[in-house]
């Protein structure tokens, strides 16, 4: 029987666990690479990326349109992207401060104000 995830035990499915813990023993983000191309469809591949593309033009304050417009994404993904950035569960905002190139707020304080759509 195939494992399903829910929103209450997303975080305890035993894959789940394993995927994080192999994402975290990558020792450079070219390995980070190979192991996401092997684990995910080039597909899959583009839409993560393009959700952190939204995301980061989401922390900048820019339109939902204007993102729209300026990623190919389709409104509706730049409204779920902005929910899990803005109430989601951090992690967005995590990589953002690790980086240090983004501006959007720590983890548990709102957004001044959410961008327009």
């Amino acid at each position: 029987m195939k494992k399903s995830f829910t929103e209450a035990g997303w975080r305890k499915n035993p894959w789940f666990k394993e995927l994080c813990s192999a994402l975290a023993s990558c020792k450079s983000p070219e390995a980070v690479a190979d192991l996401l191309r092997d684990v995910g469809t080039l597909s899959e591949l583009q839409a993560w990326s393009e959700r952190l593309e939204v995301a980061k033009q989401l922390s900048t304050g820019r339109s939902y349109r204007a993102i729209a417009e300026a990623t190919g994404a389709s409104t509706a993904t730049v409204t779920r992207v902005a929910s899990f950035l803005f109430d989601g569960e951090g992690g967005y905002q995590s990589i953002f401060r690790s980086h240090r190139h983004h501006h959007a707020s720590p983890r548990g304080e709102k957004m001044a104000s959410m961008p327009a759509r």
